[in-house]
């Protein structure tokens, strides 16, 4: 599940996005900052609707690398600077599930 600081900058982001239509302004004149975050939002709802959980707590495949990496902090995987995406997914995914057996 998202944390209230998440959902409120997806909020601040959403909002600066409705004030650049309302100033006819294309997405490409907003700052890099916003358009990252509003792609990062949009590819949680794509993954969402692709049937990962609710949220970005528990379906890996819905974290950003920022999160995943932040998740094997908590599970203390080895070399996760490093690792890509798909890598962090297997790491994480697997130390989840030899922590709970």
């Amino acid at each position: 599940m998202a944390t209230q600081m998440q959902r409120d900058a997806a909020r601040k982001n959403v909002k600066q996005a409705q004030a650049g239509a309302r100033e006819k302004r294309t997405i490409t004149k907003l700052s890099k900052q916003t358009r990252s975050a509003l792609g990062r939002e949009g590819a949680k709802a794509a993954a969402r609707k692709r049937g990962a959980s609710e949220g970005t707590g528990t379906g890996a495949g819905a974290m950003t690398v920022t999160e995943l990496r932040r998740e094997a902090a908590a599970l203390d995987v080895e070399g996760r600077s490093k690792m890509s995406k798909a890598q962090l997914m297997r790491a994480v995914g697997h130390k989840r599930r030899s922590r709970s057996s």
